[in-house]
C-alpha cells in the first residue's frame, strides 16, 4: 500500500447565516477552495487532478445535482475533472478525505481534492429529509432531533449547564488568540462578494462571538427543552454557517513529481455506527478504534480535533478517553471549535483537518487525530502524521 499523504489544505472562511455569503451561490462558493489550492500549487487541473470528492449534507435545490462535479465546472476546471458528492450527515467533509486516502493507497489515484461544502442560509439544514419510514419504528422507539440527543449526553455524564458554558466560552476564547495571532492566515483563502463596481472581501469568520461570558451564557434560552429541563442552548452549540474547504490528496510520489513538499501522511481512518438515538457518542468509539488500528497511543498524539456539535459531545469524549481530562483538554481544539467558528456540516470535516495539518505544521507536532460524531448514530476519525 502507498502513502496517502496531504499536499495543501485550505478552507473559505465561515459566513454567519443571513452574513456575508447569503449572495453567493452554493456551487461558486464550493469553487473557492479549489481556485484556492490552483493557485497555491500551480497546478494544471485537467492534467493533474484525478477526481473531485465533495460532501454535503443537504444536496437538494443549488447545492444538488451532485456539487462535486459542479465545483470544478464552475471553477473553470475544464470537462476532464471529475467529480461525486457524498453525504455521511457531519462527518462528509472528512469523509470524503478518507476515500481519497484509501483511493490513493491502493494506487486507483495519484492526485484528488476531497472535502466539501455546505450553503445553511440558502439550503437550510434538514431540507433534503421528508421523513423516516414507519418500518424504522419496529426497530426504535423513537426519532429524536440532535439537540435533544445532546441533552440526554449530559444528563448520561451528568453535566450541568455551567461546565458546558465553561467549555463554550474557552472555545470563543481560543479562536480568538489563534485568530489575532495569524494562525489561520494560513488555511483561509479569502472571498470577494457583491455586484461588480460593489465589491468586498471576506476574509475572516463572522460566527465566533469571543467576548462571550459565562454569565452572558447563562442568560440564553435553551433550545430544544423547556427550562429547567435542559443544558443545551446556541452559545453552547455549533454555529449555522456558510463555509466550504478542500484537501490535496496524493501519493507521495506524486507529490515528489510535482515538486510539492507533503504536509502530512494520512495514518488511518475510521467510521463507526452507534444507538441512534443518543447519536452523538460516536467520537468515543472512533477514536478508540483507529488508535487500536495503529500503534499510536492516546498520549503519543499531539493534538486534537474533536467537533464541536454541542458542548457535551466534546465533554463526553473527554471523560471516556484513556487520559487525564484537562491534560487531553490543553491538547484539543486548540485554536476554538464549531462553537465559535461554526459548522457547515458537509464542510467541517475537511475544514478540522486543514486546521489539524497547519497547526500541526506552525507547532512541530507530529501526530494529530479528527473525530467527529455524525446524525443518526455514527462517529468517523482520521490520524496524520506531520512530515
Amino acid at each position: 500500500m502507498r502513502d496517502a499523504v496531504i499536499v495543501d489544505a485550505v478552507r473559505t472562511p465561515f459566513g454567519a447565516r443571513d452574513g456575508a455569503f447569503a449572495g453567493v451561490h452554493p456551487q461558486d462558493l464550493a469553487a473557492e477552495p479549489l481556485l484556492a489550492l490552483e493557485e497555491r500549487l500551480g497546478f494544471d487541473p485537467q492534467r493533474t487532478i484525478e477526481d473531485v470528492i465533495y460532501g454535503c449534507v443537504s444536496p437538494i435545490d443549488e447545492q444538488g445535482g451532485n456539487v462535486g462535479r459542479l465545483a470544478p465546472l464552475v471553477a473553470g476546471w475544464g470537462d476532464d475533472v471529475p467529480g461525486v458528492q457524498l453525504n455521511r450527515m457531519c462527518g462528509s467533509g472528512q469523509q470524503a478525505i478518507n476515500f481519497a486516502a484509501g483511493a490513493i493507497a491502493t494506487g486507483a489515484h495519484d492526485a484528488i481534492v476531497a472535502g466539501g461544502v455546505e450553503h445553511m442560509t440558502r439550503v437550510p439544514m434538514g431540507s433534503d429529509l421528508g421523513g423516516v419510514t414507519e418500518t424504522y419504528f419496529e426497530h426504535y422507539d423513537e426519532l429524536v432531533q440532535q439537540g435533544e440527543s445532546a441533552e440526554r449526553i449530559a444528563e448520561q455524564w451528568g453535566f450541568d449547564r455551567r461546565e458546558l458554558d465553561d467549555l463554550a466560552v474557552d472555545s470563543q476564547r481560543r479562536w480568538k488568540a489563534a485568530w489575532d495571532d495569524g494562525r489561520y492566515e494560513s488555511q483561509i483563502a479569502p472571498v470577494r462578494v457583491g455586484a461588480e463596481g460593489e465589491t468586498r472581501v471576506v476574509d475572516t469568520d463572522e460566527h465566533p462571538r469571543p467576548e462571550s461570558t459565562v454569565e452572558d451564557l447563562g442568560s440564553l434560552p435553551l433550545a430544544f427543552r423547556q427550562e429547567g429541563d435542559g443544558v443545551i442552548h446556541a452559545g453552547n452549540s455549533s454555529g449555522i454557517v456558510d463555509g466550504a474547504s478542500a484537501v490535496l490528496v496524493t501519493s507521495r510520489e506524486a507529490a515528489e513529481e510535482h515538486g510539492w513538499e507533503p504536509m502530512a501522511r494520512i495514518v488511518q481512518t475510521e467510521v463507526v455506527g452507534v444507538d441512534p438515538v443518543t447519536m452523538l457518542t460516536g467520537p468515543i468509539p472512533a477514536t478508540d478504534g483507529v488508535l487500536e488500528k495503529t500503534d499510536v497511543t492516546i498520549d503519543d498524539v499531539d493534538l486534537f480535533e474533536v467537533n464541536e456539535a454541542f458542548a457535551s459531545v466534546v465533554a463526553a469524549w473527554l471523560d471516556e478517553m484513556d487520559a487525564p481530562r484537562e491534560d487531553l483538554w490543553e491538547r484539543t481544539n486548540v485554536n476554538g471549535g464549531a462553537i465559535a467558528h461554526g459548522h457547515p456540516l458537509g464542510a467541517t470535516g475537511s475544514a478540522l483537518l486543514t486546521k489539524l495539518v497547519h497547526e500541526l505544521e506552525r507547532t512541530g507536532g507530529d501526530v494529530g487525530l479528527s473525530t467527529m460524531c455524525i446524525g443518526f448514530g455514527q462517529g468517523i476519525a482520521t490520524i496524520v502524521e506531520r512530515i
